[in-house]
């Protein structure tokens, strides 16, 4: 019932104009952010029809305690969700007085309107187009579980194991309780589009992330072997941390950094469900931590996904259908940060490889930053070629950018993600990184004799 109770406040607050739809879900004291976040979202897209399905039907007329945006919530779950999720509490029995009811009116307006789907009562800019058909991806934690016994375990469950896809369209085609292993990750997990897993028990135990494909690309092509120590530096929420920490097998160090002391605390959270024990976490801005800081002298791989605009996120067809991109001002400002930020992570002096990445679809938050990233580097570093089958490359602005990857729904069948791969020209010239990362060397008997000599010296002179 908190679900609902948290759903109804957000729309309301939204309503009141309190806050914007994002940032009163991430103020929740709601723990799920994702599971809040899709409910609200979809609850907001069918608001008109909700309406006029709970004013046809009597609803708050014979209910007086039940306020209109939980009744909004509950109706939209009943007639359009997944059904009453955690029981539904003390309005489950109140709701199914009424179901008889509200699926009567539901079933006369699709009449009146002259359709047959739910999504066809939606006005034109509303209803989702490649976005909703973008399957749910789940990534198998290797620290808890292994692909293998994920598998089984859903075969067990009734699911249907369609193998490795070869294909997108393999992905496109999925339906019911069939499932694929993605073609280029092997412990991603593919699910048909709007599957639900927030309530599964592998979910809640950690065994298994609810995680973008274009999400997990970042801490697979940055691969930092088991032992390394790695910078995650924008890491909230933390799926790419957890990512991070299943490569390394839990050997080596992440340290982690994000400026929001509530996101932290979710992460943390996260990542203790996740069983990661290699990460450091810091409420700290990247941008004042000290490149010359002894505990980062090892560092040699970088994750960095700053803050952004978000356009490409799929949500944001959900909250905002058919929203234009940020103004030329936003964009702007946004860039300039991000830009600091890659900078400052390419003064990192042990720093070998970096991955720049973004839900951005903007070329002044990627292209831009890393073409501007690499000039002010002056020959120090380029971009990496990966993945040479990716189906989708950075636009053509300057020499080398096809080595970045873009994604989308359309092309990618995932949500819109910008993903640069930055590694140095050479090793640095000076003598420090050797020093840094050789062990200190024990001293030789000679070294010991003199040291004793020069101690018993110093006594006789006292």
């Amino acid at each position: 019932m908190a679900l609902y109770a948290a759903a109804a406040a957000v729309l309301e607050g939204v309503e009141n104009r309190k806050g914007s739809l994002k940032g009163l879900v991430y103020t929740s004291s709601f723990q799920n952010v994702k599971q809040l976040y899709a409910l609200v979202c979809e609850t907001q897209r069918y608001s008109a029809v909700l309406d006029a399905v709970i004013a046809s039907a009597g609803l708050l007329r014979a209910e007086k305690k039940l306020r209109p945006h939980l009744a909004k919530v509950l109706v939209y779950e009943l007639l359009l969700g997944k059904g009453f999720r955690g029981g539904g509490g003390r309005w489950k029995p109140v709701l199914g007085r009424h179901q008889a009811r509200l699926k009567a009116e539901l079933a006369r307006l699709k009449v009146h309107r002259g359709v047959s789907r739910n999504e066809d009562l939606l006005e034109v800019g509303s209803r989702l187009g490649p976005a909703s058909q973008v399957p749910r991806f789940v990534r198998v934690n290797t620290l808890k579980t292994c692909p293998d016994d994920a598998v089984d375990y859903f075969k067990r469950k009734g699911f249907s194991y369609q193998g490795r896809a070869s294909s997108l369209e393999d992905l496109r085609a999925l339906k019911g309780k069939h499932f694929f292993l993605d073609p280029l990750l092997p412990e991603l997990l593919v699910f048909p589009a709007q599957t639900d897993l927030h309530e599964h028990p592998l979910y809640q135990a950690g065994h298994l992330i609810l995680q973008d494909k274009a999400s997990c690309l970042p801490a697979m092509l940055l691969a930092p072997p088991p032992g390394s120590h790695v910078i995650d530096a924008c890491a909230a929420p933390g799926n790419k941390t957890s990512h991070l920490a299943a490569l390394l097998k839990n050997q080596g160090k992440i340290f982690a950094f994000d400026l929001d002391a509530k996101r932290l605390a979710s992460m943390a959270t996260l990542l203790a469900r996740a069983g990661v024990s290699c990460c450091e976490l810091a409420e700290e801005d990247f941008l004042a931590v000290s490149p010359s800081d002894t505990r980062y002298a090892r560092v040699q791989y970088i994750l960095l996904d700053p803050s952004c605009s978000g356009s490409g996120m799929l949500s944001r067809q959900l909250e905002e259908p058919g929203a234009e991109l940020p103004s030329k001002e936003r964009l702007c400002a946004l860039a300039a940060f991000q830009l600091r930020a890659l900078c400052h992570a390419l003064t990192f002096p042990a720093v070998q490889r970096l991955v720049y990445s973004t839900c951005s679809l903007s070329q002044e938050e990627n292209e831009d930053v890393v073409r501007e990233a690499l000039q002010q580097s002056l020959g120090a570093f380029r971009l990496a070629p990966v993945l040479p089958s990716w189906p989708h490359r950075g636009l053509g602005t300057f020499p080398g950018a096809e080595h970045c990857l873009r994604a989308s729904p359309e092309t990618t069948l995932t949500s819109g993600f910008f993903i640069a791969v930055i590694e140095r020209t050479e090793v640095p010239s000076s003598a420090s990184l050797a020093e840094v990362l050789a062990p200190e060397p024990a001293a030789s008997p000679a070294r010991k004799r003199r040291k004793r000599r020069r101690k018993a010296t110093a006594g006789e002179g006292t």
